[in-house]
């Protein structure tokens, strides 16, 4: 059987976790977050490629070229352009690969052009405010469901 494979999408500002707003985001390295999830990865047999950018075009090629190079699964915390990205939406339906949509801080708290997601209602799920935890969830997912998949 062939290895699955999952992609994890980090959007602007998450290089600087862990120095930006520690009281929204925690203090763990957005490097820490991907140590954790190709140590789960690993122990479950699936390929993890993880990619950040503050670039929404950088995002939306990425995205665009699992067109040609698919993947399995993806988990994607879009950050700000989460409010504003109809590109990146339209990139994740164009390729039609199922994701999680994960966010760091819980976005219903606050402010409140924060509470409208352009990915929300196109993912398989939402996972909101848990911290880096989130991630860990939504990997743990990904893997459950394709080794569930027939």
């Amino acid at each position: 059987m062939a290895t699955k494979s999952i992609l994890v999408i980090h959007g602007p500002n998450l290089n600087l976790l862990g120095i930006r707003e520690p009281a929204h985001y925690g203090h763990i390295t957005l490097d820490k977050i991907n140590t954790q999830l190709s140590r789960i990865a690993d122990t479950a047999d699936i390929t993890l490629e993880t990619y950040q950018s503050n670039a929404e075009a950088d995002i939306v090629a990425k995205i665009q070229n699992l067109a040609s190079n698919t993947v399995d699964f993806m988990i994607i915390n879009p950050a700000a352009f989460t409010h504003t990205s109809v590109s990146i939406r339209d990139a994740i339906s164009a390729v039609n690969i199922p994701f999680v949509e994960v966010h760091l801080s819980n976005v219903f708290a606050r402010e409140s052009f924060r509470h409208h997601s352009f990915f929300s209602d196109i993912a398989v799920g939402v996972i909101s405010g848990l911290g880096a935890d989130g991630y860990d969830a939504a990997l743990r997912f990904a893997i459950n469901r394709l080794n569930n998949a027939l």
